[in-house]
């Protein structure tokens, strides 16, 4: 440090006014030390507890509950109305059912079990049960105090819930693409219950917990690219083999009900997903916007490349190409949103619209699966797609760490494979005790009247 020069002791005293600022303030208007409030020093948790209300930050707070009505936005009525469009006129009704009565049972799963096990700390494979059974999440107004979570301390753990409850909804509404139009909705409500707490809770742990194995071990994973979208197409996958495929599939062609209905769900997915990803910052702060302008970036890429992919094999582009390219380049982006820059989104996106349009048809034919909407070809591909090219495409000075492909392929294989074997698991033992499909003549009456009693309107 410099030191300063000392006066010689015979100096003249330097007059008072020339101490003074060029510009004079009130002395009145200043406020005093003790008047100016000093911010609530950062509580470190690590675990889910009890702080001063002054702890929560406000601008956190509204931000988080927006990305939380986003994100279920997402669902109701994204989803329902993008797979509504999609499915012929005969099972809109059980598409539209299956995407909502999804969103109940997994609201009071989460609620009642499945949030401890994946956001309390445990062991490194799944969490504690500090918050089962509808507890936690407390607000007490007489003593100033607020329950928060180790993962998000500035804003209530009542938000937090809330939030990684939409993500744990949208994942197996994912999974209805893979097997509509011929499963029964009774075996549906039991597979997706067991899976949510059996499959997506634990990996949920491992990934976003800061106690869970793949978090430890460094892979990186911003908004949900292996925990929802790896996660939601494998088991797809599994579904499709194990159910089979439609009565008649390549035989005659499935005409979609109403690509406008798939359009709109298309765009209420895209403004939702701002709310997925930036969300998924915890912060109403910088690197939230950044996620939300590299989402932006990706999902235009997305469509585009995917539609000149489509207009070159087949001479024509289509406007479920486009739907679909968006979805794509959304999925792909999912991980990195919070670590790469506008270029390296623009990157995800163009290979993200390619490569998922591979894995909707060629890699589809491949594999020998009725995968009816493409869940696997869009959301598994996409998912890999953007999880490994995070690994290549981290900046450190966004992410503040290091990024690694082979590690975020450890990730990936880790995902699929317990993803996979477990679901195969549930729907087998399914199989075997409620069945799993409707016969064959309710599969073509179409599962609106066999399984519901009602029928599409016009």
């Amino acid at each position: 440090m410099a030191q300063q020069a000392e006066a010689p002791a015979s100096a003249e005293p330097v007059p008072a006014t020339v101490l003074r600022p060029v510009i004079e303030v009130q002395p009145d208007l200043v406020p005093s030390a003790a008047a100016v409030p000093t911010p609530p020093p950062v509580v470190a948790l690590t675990r889910p507890g009890l702080v001063g209300v002054d702890q929560i930050n406000g601008a956190d707070t509204a931000w988080m509950m927006t990305s939380t009505t986003l994100v279920l936005l997402m669902t109701l009525p994204g989803i329902a109305l993008f797979y509504g469009g999609l499915v012929r006129r005969k099972s809109v009704i059980n598409t539209l059912a299956s995407v909502t009565a999804i969103t109940g049972l997994v609201s009071l799963l989460w609620f009642s079990l499945a949030y401890s096990l994946a956001f309390m700390p445990g062991s490194a494979w799944l969490g504690g049960l500090g918050r089962m059974g509808f507890t936690g999440l407390e607000y007490l107004k007489d003593a100033g105090k607020v329950a928060v979570s180790h993962v998000a301390p500035t804003i209530p753990e009542s938000v937090y819930a809330m939030f990684q409850l939409t993500f744990a909804i949208i994942t197996p509404a994912l999974i209805v693409g893979a097997f509509v139009e011929r499963m029964r909705f009774s075996a549906m409500l039991c597979f997706i219950g067991l899976w949510s707490i059996l499959v997506y809770a634990p990996i949920a742990h491992w990934v976003w917990e800061p106690g869970g194995w793949l978090a430890q071990m460094g892979v990186l994973d911003f908004a949900g690219g292996s925990v929802v979208h790896i996660n939601a197409g494998v088991t797809g996958l599994v579904c499709a083999w194990i159910l089979g495929p439609r009565q008649n599939y390549g035989k005659e062609a499935f005409e979609p009900f109403n690509l406008g209905l798939t359009m709109a769900g298309a765009g209420l997915l895209w403004v939702g997903w701002f709310g997925f990803n930036a969300g998924s910052a915890v912060a109403s702060d910088g690197r939230a916007g950044l996620a939300m302008a590299v989402t932006h970036i990706a999902a235009a890429a997305g469509a585009l490349s995917w539609m000149f992919a489509e207009w070159m094999v087949r001479q024509r582009p289509s406007l479920l190409g486009l739907c679909s390219g968006v979805v794509a380049g959304l999925v792909a982006i999912t991980p990195a949103a919070g670590f790469v820059t506008p270029r390296s989104a623009l990157l995800i996106g163009l290979v993200a619209g390619v490569a998922c349009y591979w894995g909707a048809t060629g890699l589809k034919r491949l594999l020998n699966a009725d995968d009816s909407l493409d869940v696997f070809g869009v959301h598994g591909i996409g998912g890999i797609v953007g999880a490994l090219l995070t690994g290549a495409l981290a900046s450190k000075t966004i992410a503040g760490v290091e990024g690694s492909v082979l590690t975020q392929l450890v990730g990936v294989v880790a995902v699929m494979v317990y993803s996979a074997a477990v679901s195969a698991v549930l729907l087998l033992l399914l199989k075997a005790t409620v069945g799993l499909r409707v016969d064959e003549r309710a599969e073509l009456a179409g599962l609106d009247i066999s399984q519901h009693r009602e029928r599409m309107g016009g």
